[in-house]
């Protein structure tokens, strides 16, 4: 009996945290939903492709860009080929690999829709990137990341994707969320993330 009582819990609690809500940032004006699906309706206009992160190239892999920076550049890039060609989008979607895609909405903006997002998950654990949680949450402890093998090992011509980066955070905190001692992270900028503990879950 405790058994099941113990399964319905945890089956409620997962259902609830794959159902988080975030206000997402905004760069250059433009909503990011990176790996986060938009409340509201949309339609696709185009994806674009990453490219060779000179920067890392050129110091041999030791210096890599951001999840934060590699978003910025995405979105000026779109910004920049789109005004040229004069096609308008709202926002940006990132959901996996290294394309990213732009999007206009199709319904009416309201209050209680703008720049709202559904999160998912990486590794099972619900992550927050570039947006905060709707509800409260308490801060537990900030996680840090190491060199990007990838790029360091090919003198900086491959790079990790948004997702792999991703993922580093994702494993550091893993034993912490099967424990139940934080169950959400959320990156904001740079290269650390922070681990949290969503309230009234």
């Amino acid at each position: 009996m405790k058994k099941i009582i113990l399964f319905v819990a945890i089956l409620v609690t997962t259902i609830a945290m794959s159902q988080q809500k975030a206000k997402v940032h905004t760069v250059n004006g433009i909503e990011v939903y990176i790996l986060a699906e938009p409340v509201r309706q949309y339609e696709i206009i185009n994806t674009a492709k990453n490219s060779v992160k000179w920067g890392s190239y050129l110091t041999g892999g030791l210096i890599n860009e951001s999840i934060s920076t590699k978003v910025s550049k995405f979105v000026k890039k779109l910004l920049k080929d789109y005004t040229q060609k004069g096609i308008k989008f709202d926002a940006v979607l990132y959901t996996s690999g290294k394309n990213m895609t732009a999007i206009r909405f199709t319904d009416e903006e309201t209050t209680t829709n703008k720049g709202v997002a559904t999160i998912q998950r990486l590794n099972g654990i619900p992550f927050f990137v570039m947006s905060e949680p709707i509800k409260e949450y308490k801060y537990i402890n900030t996680i840090g990341k190491g060199i990007k093998w990838k790029s360091l090992v090919t003198a900086g011509l491959l790079n990790n994707s948004i997702e792999q980066d991703l993922l580093k955070f994702a494993k550091k905190i893993e034993n912490k969320y099967r424990k139940g001692k934080v169950n959400a992270v959320i990156y904001s900028n740079g290269k650390k993330a922070i681990s949290i503990l969503i309230q009234n879950i």
